[in-house]
């Protein structure tokens, strides 16, 4: 594979089923090393879209080539998954479950490497059934990498984790970007995509509406920066900007110019003890694009 191309790259990919478009002409390429977003609502085909890069799922029309060939035996050996729920054989214990799938592969990491890379020193000896979901989720990333795969693809790897245990996993997946690994993630945590993604593909409606880095694509879409003010700070019957909105118990809006902003809350009597300014986000995009209806 040369330099300039990609590791894995999808063209005019479809998925179709009765009466539904679930992947309606998507095309992106991926190059090496990259740590790959792929975002949208619930239906929006990036399930679908995923699945068949992994090859899970077989597209209506289009192609999804791994190193300029098509999905095989090739792909099958370099590539690791980290599914969102995977059921592992009960009554084995962590080191079990890793020398089981160890066996299934012809080239593998070693395994004590492995466990020092996702923090599973303590947990050699128990019960995969009994490991908390931050450990799980640790132990399915050490699934994911035990044949030493050249492209990981982790489907939603934090979802159900505590903060805590979630920016822990997120230290693991800056280690194995380091190792040079290719990463195709998909989560519904915005900061997730922002800290970890170098780029990032959101899907609507079965077709890629915005595609680039995380700082390059809020460049494109906004200008502003968000006001926020508590609800009680403000008096009653006080006017606010056109562009105000309730959210919760804040009145939020946006503003161009902060200065001018900030003096015509002055000039309105508002106080400004609790007043909150914060850059626009990818949640801000993401909303922006998909909309806010909330979808099943």
């Amino acid at each position: 594979m040369t330099d300039k191309q990609p590791i894995i790259e999808i063209k005019d990919l479809t998925k179709h089923y009765p009466g539904v478009k679930a992947v309606n002409g998507i095309s992106f390429r991926i190059p090496r090393g990259r740590c790959f977003g792929l975002l949208g609502p619930n239906g929006a085909g990036k399930t679908t879209t995923v699945e068949i890069m992994e090859g899970v799922q077989k597209p209506t029309s289009g192609d999804v080539l791994y190193k300029g060939e098509p999905l095989g035996e090739r792909f099958r050996d370099e590539a690791g998954i980290q599914f969102q729920s995977t059921v592992l054989q009960d009554f084995l214990t962590v080191r079990e479950v890793l020398e089981q799938f160890q066996s299934f592969y012809p080239t593998h990491m070693d395994i004590d490497e492995l466990i020092r890379l996702c923090n599973l020193e303590d947990y050699l000896d128990r019960d995969n059934r009994k490991l908390s979901g931050g450990q799980r989720q640790r132990l399915l990333l050490a699934i994911a990498l035990i044949n030493d795969p050249e492209i990981v693809f982790l489907d939603e790897p934090t979802t159900g984790l505590d903060p805590q245990a979630r920016r822990n996993f997120w230290e693991l997946i800056e280690l194995v970007k380091e190792r040079g690994k290719t990463i195709i993630l998909t989560t519904h945590y915005m900061e997730e995509a922002y800290v970890l993604c170098d780029e990032i593909a959101i899907v609507d409606h079965g077709r890629v509406i915005a595609q680039d880095t995380p700082d390059a694509l809020l460049k494109q879409h906004f200008n502003d920066v968000i006001l926020q003010i508590p609800r009680h700070d403000i008096p009653e019957n006080q006017s606010l900007p056109e562009n105000a909105r309730e959210s919760h118990d804040n009145v939020i809006f946006h503003s161009s110019d902060v200065n001018a902003s900030v003096n015509e809350l002055i000039q309105r009597g508002i106080r400004l003890d609790n007043l909150r300014i914060r850059e626009r986000t990818l949640e801000d995009l993401f909303l922006e694009l998909t909309g806010r209806e909330l979808r099943a």
